[in-house]
């Protein structure tokens, strides 16, 4: 089975206090921060992860994808809102129903319509709420102590040890 995430990039941009906060001041800042954030979980989970970023209103604009470390960017065409991006991804993506899809936006309207395509929906507060559990899954995993390395001499009487070793030279 394949995994993946679609994201509504400005609609969990505008969910999130930090990067409400940030995109009040640049908007490219919050977006580059969203996707940083996502690079462990992608990795962490296997899943497939896309967030999808309204480009409708930029004039001329023929849309835009790019990978930023494993994570698909989309910017949307002229007239191409990010909910119609993500309504036709996730039919494409589950004509193969060995795909499981999941949606993060707050829009309910467009929860409906995904959960109708097949796909499972997560609002922005929910897809915080996973990644800060998988960060934190991550963080013990690491800071874990390694498992010392277990060696005969640590585990015998040290008589015994230099008897050997002096065995071992004559030899």
């Amino acid at each position: 089975m394949n995994n993946f995430l679609l994201i509504d990039g400005y609609n969990v941009i505008n969910a999130w206090p930090d990067l409400k906060e940030i995109g009040r001041k640049n908007l490219e800042d919050a977006r580059d921060v969203l996707i940083h954030k996502l690079v462990d979980y992608k990795h962490y989970t296997g899943y497939s992860v896309m967030i999808v970023f309204d480009a409708h209103y930029v004039k001329g604009n023929y849309g835009k994808n790019i990978f930023v470390k494993g994570i698909e960017v989309v910017f949307t065409k002229e007239n191409q809102t990010a909910d119609s991006y993500i309504e036709k991804k996730v039919e494409e993506l589950m004509k193969h129903r060995k795909n499981k899809v999941v949606v993060a936006t707050s829009d309910w309207a467009e929860q409906q319509v995904v959960l109708g395509s097949g796909a499972i929906r997560i609002s922005a507060r929910e897809l915080s709420i996973e990644l800060n559990r998988v960060i934190q899954k991550i963080y013990k995993k690491t800071s874990e102590p390694k498992q010392i390395r277990s060696i005969l001499q640590d585990r015998i009487d040290e008589k015994i040890v230099e008897k050997l070793e002096r065995w071992r030279r004559n030899q």
